[in-house]
């Protein structure tokens, strides 16, 4: 009985930490994310082609440290350390870029940022996993998704409002409180409850965390290439991110490019608008992956993205931009909330789950630096509707390879 009351008093603990961690790193995973386009284009009056170029390098950066970071997770006991270093590694590199000049400068800083952040995706499933196993999984991580866009929200409410004070530099201050508090918070996870084995994705389908050693041992890495519905999985990510990186980027701009002053504000607007949409799909993941399947919610994410492309082209007034860009809550919403889950289904048993998902967010990864250079490119040279219509069309095309060829994971075993 006291065992009991021990592990459920350490849940609660575990809980509320994870919750605290999702809330502060949602600012500090991203680094300065969209708020780069615009600080470029407003404060070193850089045009768009120079911005998509030297946010596809931090992407780029981000990509070639993906799968490694996914396979430090797998290996490491340390996992909390991991995440608090990481923070600092985004952080400073970012609160330092007002004081930075010229494209080389600029693009090494956000480039170490960039490949820092990527550990807190892997890590986070990979706890909660190991914390609360397979069962709880789908409900702890449309919580984590939940905390995560309210403290995206917070954050980019603050950024906003501060912006009309401070200007676009008003990014760095929120940024630097908020990985005070995700330092402090991944801290206070309780190391004891972590199952380093369950958190790799070892022990049977229905295998929970029970504080004992496994005996198992990872299959040959070699699943990654074999598993062919991971492999379908990480080609309609990659079509995700190619369509969606590059939309709030442009609407950004086109919004900084009619009034500057207020460039950064808006900015805000349009993604506390998509957060708050967001939290109520995080929720519902959790509550009805298990129930409704994973196919069906991911096919949704994927068909938004067709549908936000056309609606940019619309008009440009600044308060339709902002109401269309509540849409990408609904498909970001989903798609992160179901992300994980979905890898975790594919990879049980396996021991390779934070390597499967370094590997497949490396893929969406290549998609999202390959969206900010393309969109710019064709905003260069064909105006932005034409950019926000390649942009939808390569997210139907990811909507119909994913309708006709993917399984529903949960029937899928290894």
């Amino acid at each position: 009985m006291h065992n009991l009351d021990s592990r459920q008093t350490g849940l609660r603990q575990a809980g509320r930490a994870l919750d605290a961690a999702n809330l502060f790193l949602a600012d500090v995973r991203d680094g300065l994310g969209p708020y780069l386009a615009v600080y470029l284009l407003t404060e070193k009056h850089w045009d768009e082609a120079s911005i998509g170029f030297v946010m596809s390098i931090a992407a780029l950066a981000g990509i070639a440290a993906q799968t490694p970071a996914g396979a430090l997770v797998d290996a490491t006991k340390s996992k909390r350390m991991v995440m608090a270093a990481a923070a600092l590694l985004v952080t400073i590199p970012s609160i330092l870029l007002p004081w930075m000049s010229g494209f080389l400068a600029i693009a090494s800083s956000q480039a170490i940022a960039q490949a820092a952040g990527v550990i807190f995706a892997p890590a986070l499933a990979a706890v909660s996993l190991g914390i609360f196993g397979h069962r709880a999984f789908s409900r702890r991580i449309g919580r984590n998704e939940t905390f995560n866009h309210i403290g995206n929200a917070a954050a980019a409410a603050a950024a906003g409002a501060l912006s009309l004070v401070w200007g676009p530099t008003a990014v760095f201050y929120v940024l630097a409180v908020m990985a005070l508090g995700s330092f402090v918070s991944v801290i206070a996870i309780p190391d004891r409850m972590i199952d380093n084995d369950l958190a790799r994705g070892l022990h049977d389908a229905e295998g929970e965390p029970d504080g004992n050693t496994s005996d198992e041992k990872p299959s040959a890495v070699t699943v990654l290439l074999t598993c062919r519905p991971l492999l379908i999985f990480a080609a309609c990510t990659f079509l995700f991110h190619l369509a969606n990186a590059a939309m709030l980027p442009l609407v950004g701009q086109k919004l900084s490019l009619q009034d500057k002053n207020i460039g950064t504000s808006l900015m805000s607007a349009c993604i506390v608008a998509a957060q708050i949409v967001m939290v109520p799909m995080a929720l519902l993941v959790g509550a009805k992956a298990d129930s409704w399947g994973r196919k069906p919610l991911f096919l949704a994410a994927l068909l938004v993205l067709p549908l936000r492309g056309a609606l940019y082209t619309l008009s440009d007034d600044r308060y339709w931009l902002v109401g269309v860009q509540l849409l990408d809550g609904i498909g970001a919403g989903i798609f992160g909330a179901i992300f994980p889950i979905i890898i975790a289904d594919l990879m049980r048993g396996t021991g390779h789950f934070n390597l499967a998902q370094g590997a497949v967010i490396t893929a969406q990864g290549i998609g999202a630096a390959i969206s900010t250079a393309l969109a710019g490119l064709v905003v260069v040279h064909g105006g932005y509707s034409a950019a926000f219509l390649t942009l939808g069309a390569t997210g139907a095309a990811g909507a119909v390879l994913f309708a006709l060829a993917m399984p529903e994971p949960q029937t899928v075993r290894n």
